[in-house]
C-alpha cells in the first residue's frame, strides 16, 4: 500500500541518486534507498544512523539526519526571511537550502524523471 506524500525530494551522494525523501501528511517523513543504490558495489549510506536497507526509514517529523543539514541560529533567521519559508516548514527549508549543502549529500526537489531516470527539477533541465 502506498503512502500519500505531499512533497518529494531526490537524495544524492556525490551527485549520484541514492534515495527518495517524502513528506507525509501530519509532518512526518519517509526515506527509502533506491534499489539501484542498494545493488551498487561499494554503496554507502547517507548516514551511519540510517544503514543501507530495503525497508524505509519513517519519522513523525523530519528525519534527524536531514534535520541536521538545516541552517541554525542567525543563518536560519536570514534563510527563512530571504527564502520566505515558514519557521515550522522544515521540509520546505530542506528543499530550499540543501541542493548544495556542506558534505556530499544533496537534497533536490523531485519534479519528474529525465530520460536517464534521474529526477531533475525543471530549472536544471535543458530546453
Amino acid at each position: 500500500m502506498s503512502r500519500p506524500s505531499l512533497r518529494r525530494a531526490t537524495v544524492r551522494l556525490s551527485g549520484v541518486r541514492c534515495g527518495t525523501l517524502e513528506e507525509l501528511p501530519g509532518g512526518g517523513t519517509h526515506f527509502l534507498y533506491d534499489p539501484d543504490h542498494l545493488a551498487r558495489e561499494g554503496a554507502f549510506p547517507v548516514s551511519l544512523t540510517m544503514p543501507l536497507r530495503a525497508e524505509p526509514y519513517t519519522s513523525t517529523r523530519l528525519l534527524p539526519f536531514f534535520l541536521n543539514l538545516l541552517p541554525e541560529g542567525w543563518l536560519l533567521d536570514i534563510s527563512l526571511a530571504r527564502l520566505k519559508v515558514a519557521r515550522d516548514d522544515a521540509f520546505g527549508l530542506l528543499l530550499a537550502t540543501c541542493r548544495d549543502c556542506v558534505g556530499e549529500c544533496e537534497v533536490v526537489p523531485a519534479e519528474g524523471p529525465t530520460e536517464d531516470g534521474v529526477d531533475v527539477p525543471p530549472a536544471e533541465r535543458e530546453p
